[in-house]
């Protein structure tokens, strides 16, 4: 498991307009394709320096691939980079805050000491 993996798809996503519509749209096409393009790429590195070893493990490509947040929450996943991330795909869908409301909800059952959000 790598939550700097899990943080770097959240971040990257985020931040590209194109990939937040094929993540809402296509989310297990959309994981494949950026663990393939980007995942081994140095975050910040514009010369396409890049590694070899990153790679999702089946539980954190199919909390991805599902969009299920809590269990992304649970994982280590920064909250704020998937209450970002998912309020720019799914916040359209809500009445004004319903989404927050929604995600609040889903995650209650979390107590502390939350999960480590270390990378």
């Amino acid at each position: 498991m790598s939550k700097y993996l899990l943080n770097k798809f959240l971040f990257t996503v985020d931040r590209d307009a194109d990939l937040v519509e094929r993540y809402r749209e296509d989310p297990r096409g959309t994981v494949t394709a950026w663990e393939a393009e980007h995942a081994n790429r140095i975050l910040g590195c514009h010369s396409c320096e890049s590694s070899t070893w990153l790679r999702f493990d089946d539980v954190e490509r199919e909390a991805l691939a599902t969009h299920d947040y809590p269990k992304l929450f649970e994982l280590g996943a920064h909250p704020f980079l998937t209450l970002t991330l998912f309020i720019a795909m799914f916040e359209r869908d809500y009445e004004p805050l319903g989404f927050q409301l929604e995600y609040a909800r889903r995650l209650a059952h979390m107590r502390l000491p939350y999960p480590d959000i270390a990378t």
